[in-house]
């Protein structure tokens, strides 16, 4: 069966999410200098939310592939600030630590393109209520999980042990996991692409 999406991503979790959905995929890197695009918007004032857009729309639009091209990226926004993905455990437990018994925002953005150009677009908000943990615990959570949360915006995964960090969720699940699937479900669906 040929795939019905190009995945513009390398992301194992995108990934599960779309073979879990059975949606046929295949999965390209998009070759993109996320940080320096990054900073070039912030620069331009660009908000967090449209950070992540501008970079799921890039990424979408690098794969050239026939067919449908599905770009994604995700952006933590604290209090108006982007926070990235962190670059040791030190910093990892530096942005727990300063995201610890407070709220921010996730922001993930799908961007769908087809012949170079982009047909659909959805970006998801979901806030999200941290814990206050204990510095004992944020050190130990870091060191047991460095691993996988070496790739996720604010050093945490919602999937695993991270949901003990927090004390509410508000928003779409898949979108805290990075994609905001059920949007892409219905578009797919609308365009007669996807039998449900």
């Amino acid at each position: 069966m040929s795939p019905m999406l190009i995945l513009a991503s390398t992301s194992q979790t995108r990934q599960t999410l779309l073979r879990n959905a059975a949606i046929p995929f295949e999965a390209r890197p998009p070759r993109v200098d996320e940080e320096m695009v990054k900073d070039a918007l912030l620069a331009e004032g660009h908000p967090p939310r449209n950070v992540a857009d501008a970079l799921a729309e890039m990424k979408a639009l690098r794969v050239r592939e026939a067919g449908l091209v599905l770009g994604c990226d995700q952006v933590l926004d604290h209090d108006g600030t982007l926070v990235s993905k962190p670059e040791t455990p030190e910093a990892a437990v530096a942005q727990l630590t300063a995201l610890a018994g407070g709220k921010h925002r996730l922001h993930s953005a799908a961007v769908v393109a087809e012949d170079g150009k982009p047909v659909w677009r959805h970006v998801s908000t979901v806030a999200m209520t941290m814990r206050a943990a204990s510095a004992d615990y944020v050190a130990g959570y870091v060191a047991r999980h460095w691993e996988e949360i070496r790739w996720s915006a604010g050093s945490y995964t919602l999937e695993g042990e991270g949901a003990r960090l927090f004390h509410r969720v508000d928003g779409d699940y898949f979108s805290v996991l990075g994609l905001p699937l059920l949007p892409l479900i219905d578009f797919l669906v609308t365009r007669g692409d996807l039998e449900v």
